[in-house]
Formats: C-alpha cells, sequence, structure tokens
C-alpha cells in the first residue's frame, strides 16, 4: 500500500529527471528560476546528471551546442520563464541553421494564472516555431516521459535540430499521471539508392573534371567519402561547415569554397564540370550569386533536404546510408591527370599573406597554432568574424567533429560557450577557443563558469581593435566609413580578475613561447594576441 501511494505522489519533474537519466543525459546547461526549480530539486538527488550553471542563457545553449557536435549526443538546456527562456532565441536559431539537436526544457507560467498580465509570461510556443524542429507545451493531458523521449528521437534524426519543451510549473510540481499513447519510432528504414546510384555512375563516367563539395551534413560519412575519393583521386573542397570531414593534409583537399573560401578553392570550383556535393546546403555564403553558380556544371547532390530542381541530380538521402550503397558498386571513373595538373598548377597561384612584416598577421598566427597544436588533434571552437574565416584557411583540420562554428547565423559570443561544452563532452582533447576581441566580449562571463569547473580551454584572441569584418566591409563599400574601432578592456586583467592566467603577445617572438605556455598550463589560459588591424580575409 505505501508503495502504491509513493508511485501516486511522484511528480512530473521527478519523471523528467528520471527519463533524462534512462535518456544517457549526463551533462545539463542551465540558470535556475522559479518555474524550474522542481526540476532542480530532483537534479540534486541524481548522480548521473551534472547540471553546469552558466552565466546566461544564451551561452547555455551555446555550450550544448558546443557538447553535442562534438560528441554527436544531444545537447540539454534548462532554464526558468521569461527572461530566462527569451535569452535563449539567439542560440535556438543558431542550432536550427547549423542543424544541431539540442533539447531545451523551458520553465513556463502555471496555466492556472494566464489571464491580464502575468510575471514572466511569454508565448514561448509562438516565439520558436520557426526555427525549432517541434514546439511541446507540456499539458495536464500530456505524458512527461512520452514527450521527452520524442522530442531526443525529433531532435538527433533526419535534418537534426533543436526541440523546445514548455513546461508550466504547476504541472511540473503537480502528481505524474501515465498518459503514454504510442510513442514516435525511429524510422531507420534504409532506402534503395541503386537508381541514383546508376545515374551518378553514369554522370561520373563521362566527366572529365569532377569536383567532390562537402558538407556539414557529410560528418558521419566522412571514412566511406575518405575511401572513395582517394581510391578515384578525385579533388574534394568544402564549405565552412564541412571542413575537417576530408582531410585538410589530403593532396587532394583545395580548401574551402564560397564569399570568404580561398582563391584556389573557388577557381577549381568554376573549371569542373561535375559537382558531386555531399550534405552541402547550398547557402548564400558558399555560392556567392546563386544565378551565378557554376553555370557549365553539371550539380549532383546528395542530402536529407532537396536544394534545387536546376541541378542535374538530386539524391534524398542521408549521406552516410547512401554512401555504404554506394561503395558496393563498381565505380566506371579514371582519373584524369589533365584535371589532377590543372589544379596543381592553380593551387601554387595562391601566393600566401607576407609574414616577413614585424607586426602580427592573423593568418601566421593561425598558421603557427596549427603547427604547434597539430600533434594534439585538438576540437577548435570559434567565434564569428576575421578570425573564423583564417581559421578555416590556414588552421589544419584532418579529422570531423573538430571545428565548431557558427556557420548558418553567424551568432558572436558562440565561441567560448561552446568551447566549455566541447570539453564536457570530450574532457581528455585539448580545446582551443580562437576568438576576436569583439566576440570575446558578448560572452567573457563564462570565464567564471570556467574557473568554477576548472575548464582548461585555451583562448586565443585575435585582437585588432576593430569588428574586423565589418570593417573590412565598410572600407570596401563605404569608403572607410568606421563605427567599429573598439576601446577593449584588459583582457590580461579580466583574466586576473577572475583568477585564471593570462598573456599578452605583441610580437612574433613571444608568439610561439606564450602558446606553449598557455597549453602547458593546467587549466583555462588566455593569450591575447594584439593583430594588425587592417589585415583582411
Amino acid at each position: 500500500m505505501n508503495n502504491l501511494l509513493d508511485i501516486q505522489t511522484i511528480t512530473s519533474a521527478k519523471i523528467l529527471v528520471d527519463t533524462l537519466s534512462k535518456l544517457g543525459v549526463d551533462s545539463i546547461f542551465g540558470y535556475p528560476g522559479a518555474s524550474v526549480l522542481s526540476i532542480y530539486n530532483e537534479l540534486s538527488k541524481t548522480n548521473n546528471i551534472t547540471h553546469y550553471l552558466v552565466r546566461h542563457e544564451q551561452a547555455a545553449i551555446h555550450a550544448a551546442e558546443g557538447y553535442a557536435r562534438t560528441s554527436g549526443k544531444v545537447g540539454v538546456v534548462l532554464v526558468t520563464s521569461g527572461p530566462g527562456f527569451t535569452n535563449t532565441i539567439t542560440g535556438i536559431v543558431n542550432a536550427y541553421t547549423d542543424s544541431t539537436p539540442l533539447v531545451i526544457l523551458a520553465g513556463d507560467v502555471s496555466t492556472t494564472n494566464k489571464s491580464g498580465k502575468v510575471f514572466q509570461s511569454v508565448d514561448i510556443i509562438s516565439m520558436t516555431k520557426s526555427c525549432a524542429k517541434k514546439v511541446y507545451l507540456l499539458s495536464e493531458n500530456s505524458d512527461i516521459k512520452q514527450i521527452l523521449e520524442e522530442a531526443f528521437i525529433i531532435a538527433n534524426t533526419g535534418v537534426k535540430g533543436p526541440v523546445v519543451i514548455a513546461l508550466p510549473r504547476n504541472i511540473l510540481e503537480s502528481t505524474y499521471q501515465c498518459k503514454t499513447t504510442n510513442i514516435i519510432e525511429n524510422d531507420c528504414k534504409i532506402k534503395d539508392y541503386s537508381n541514383a546510384i546508376d545515374k551518378l555512375n553514369h554522370l561520373l563516367s563521362n566527366s572529365k573534371k569532377p569536383l567532390v563539395l562537402i558538407g556539414g551534413g557529410a560528418a558521419n560519412a566522412y571514412e566511406e567519402i575518405t575511401e572513395i575519393v582517394s581510391q578515384y583521386k578525385i579533388p574534394v573542397v568544402s564549405t565552412l561547415m564541412g571542413i575537417g570531414i576530408f582531410p585538410s593534409e589530403n593532396e587532394q583537399y583545395i580548401g574551402m569554397i564560397g564569399i570568404n573560401g580561398t582563391y584556389a578553392a573557388n577557381t577549381i570550383l568554376k573549371n569542373c564540370d561535375l559537382l558531386i556535393s555531399f550534405g552541402a546546403a547550398f547557402s548564400d555564403r558558399s555560392t556567392c550569386k546563386k544565378t551565378e553558380f557554376s553555370k557549365n556544371t553539371k550539380i549532383v547532390s546528395i542530402n536529407l533536404n532537396l536544394i534545387s530542381d536546376e541541378f542535374e541530380l538530386q539524391i534524398k538521402a542521408d549521406v552516410k546510408d547512401f554512401m555504404k550503397q554506394y561503395m558496393h558498386h563498381q565505380i566506371d571513373y579514371k582519373s584524369n591527370n589533365e584535371w589532377l595538373n590543372q589544379i596543381k598548377a592553380i593551387k601554387s597561384e595562391f601566393i600566401a599573406d607576407d609574414n616577413s612584416a614585424h607586426c602580427l598577421h592573423s593568418s601566421y598566427v593561425l598558421a603557427t597554432l596549427s603547427n604547434i597544436t597539430q600533434k594534439y588533434e585538438p576540437v577548435v571552437v570559434t567565434d564569428v568574424g576575421q578570425h573564423q574565416m583564417l581559421t578555416a584557411q590556414f588552421y589544419k583540420f584532418n579529422q570531423p567533429r573538430k571545428f565548431i562554428t557558427s556557420g548558418g547565423l553567424g551568432a558572436m559570443g558562440f565561441g567560448l560557450p561552446a568551447a566549455i561544452g566541447a570539453h564536457i563532452a570530450d574532457p581528455k582533447t585539448l580545446v582551443l577557443n580562437i576568438t576576436g576581441d569583439g566576440s570575446f566580449q558578448m560572452n567573457l562571463q563564462e570565464l567564471a563558469t570556467c574557473r568554477e569547473h576548472n575548464i582548461p580551454v585555451k583562448i586565443i584572441i585575435m585582437n585588432n581593435g576593430y569588428l574586423g569584418m565589418v570593417r573590412q566591409m565598410q572600407e570596401k563599400f563605404y569608403k572607410n566609413c568606421y563605427q567599429v574601432e573598439m576601446t577593449n578592456p584588459d583582457f590580461v586583467k579580466i583574466a586576473e580578475a577572475y583568477d585564471l592566467f593570462a598573456i599578452r603577445v605583441t610580437d612574433k617572438d613571444e608568439l610561439i613561447p606564450a602558446i606553449n605556455k598557455a597549453i602547458e598550463h593546467k587549466g583555462t589560459a588566455i593569450v591575447d594576441i594584439m593583430v594588425d588591424s587592417f589585415e583582411e580575409v
């Protein structure tokens, strides 16, 4: 009789935490408030889940993104009602545009208190229906266990993305009553792509200048893609989100395409006659002017989304599922030496930045950083701006899930919290946060999170005293009309205020010793590097 009584008085908040534990959640990034204290009370009773208190809710989302993109698991966020939730919107949009699987547990005001003006009441459903894969509102007639199980499946299958669950306070605190209906099933059926493979092989066998384009959607298929393109010596380019899926140091890799891509990659893209795209979204940053993109090129897209009716062939598929089948088919293609020699010639035309000058150029810093840290195979997390694009160009990535950046939204302030999440997902791997002086100040309060949890991320600040990417555009299009020169604080002193290690670099001779000191330091370390203010991407 007592056991029956215990079951009847279990709250929805307890079932929520128990279900998260059964789903394999080990980390939650959040910020408490009255609406979700029942959940926090239950979290305090479990040893399976660690809660990381961030210092701003936007940082909670970005930290969960870093965790998800490093681990391949679903990132989990817990925030309270009102501003606690509204502060997450930028991060939710960022996760949606970059297809990052998250579940956001959002506290909400009681359903019994909705009339008139209510403290911290916001319309969570309306605010997120355009930037989340799905949004749930927990009601008295729904089952929190079922909703959570569905949310995790939806977030991490197909085109991945964030799922939001609005949790009214009174329902969380009330007695749980099981109302489970049919649980959504993960559709694991693999289609037969034989017909599409035959069409692709026909196009490839008739191609003289084929090129492979790798996007972020190909991350899980890196082994299959690498094997095929290496065997048939097909050159490779990538989007920003596809960097590292094919090894940067492989001689077949040309570089990143797009507005901020390399000269060699964009030139070769214009000269190919067949572009085979794996998991690329063909965003405007990659295609520049879409109407002029590879006019004389036949395009094959393998993607979960259909991109354009103008493509020669669209194969709607998960890239890994497709490649598993493709590898078992005979491929009628022999590498074209004339095309490969043309590519070598184009690559040799690219002249790297002249680093003979005494001032530090970001390109030199990043190439040096890459050389020093390659042996660690680190996870590199960037913010947004010139340093981001120069990292894509000058840092060598040879594995997937090692380059983490805000691609589709370009959210400044992403880097530091995402680096925290990356470390929590993979604590044995060196994590670098390459950031700019502007981006760093967007979420530098997360240094407190680093200090509290002893997060040994190494923060490399490319300090040029400007919002560099904006300055570059104002210089080019608005006759040097600047509003982006920054009077920065002393980042070394800020680090000291948080009781963290920091060092400043002002010339080349100091660079390598400073990087080595930061890496050797056991905890969080900041390297504030004074770089050329007028370098361009």
